[in-house]
C-alpha cells in the first residue's frame, strides 16, 4: 500500500503510519471537521453509521481550514480518541 503525504513539504520526512484499531466496535473514535463547506455533512451521515457500531463519537472542528489543527485541539483527540477521521470536503 503506498499513502501520499497531503502536506506542502518539499521533501517529506518519512513517517511511521500509526498501528491499526483492528475491530472499532466499542471503540472511540474523534470526527475531525476542517471547516470546508459539507464536511459536517459527511460526519454526521458517519457518525450514525459509527454510533450503529457500538462507537463512541468525538466531535471536533478547527476555526478553518487554512491553517492546521491547533497542537492543543491535536493534543485533545489524542488524549480522548483512539482513532480519528478528517473531513475534507468541498
Amino acid at each position: 500500500m503506498e499513502l501520499l503525504d497531503p502536506t506542502a513539504e518539499s521533501a517529506p520526512v518519512a513517517r511511521q503510519g500509526a498501528p491499526r484499531l483492528g475491530d472499532i466496535n466499542g471503540r472511540i473514535v474523534g470526527l475531525l471537521d476542517i471547516s470546508k463547506p459539507r464536511g459536517d455533512v459527511f460526519l454526521d451521515r458517519l457518525a450514525e453509521l459509527l454510533e450503529a457500531r457500538d462507537v463512541t463519537v468525538r466531535r471536533y472542528a478547527k476555526p478553518t481550514h487554512a491553517r492546521p489543527a491547533s497542537a492543543d485541539l491535536r493534543s485533545q483527540i489524542a488524549a480522548e480518541c483512539e482513532a480519528v477521521v478528517e473531513a475534507l470536503a468541498d
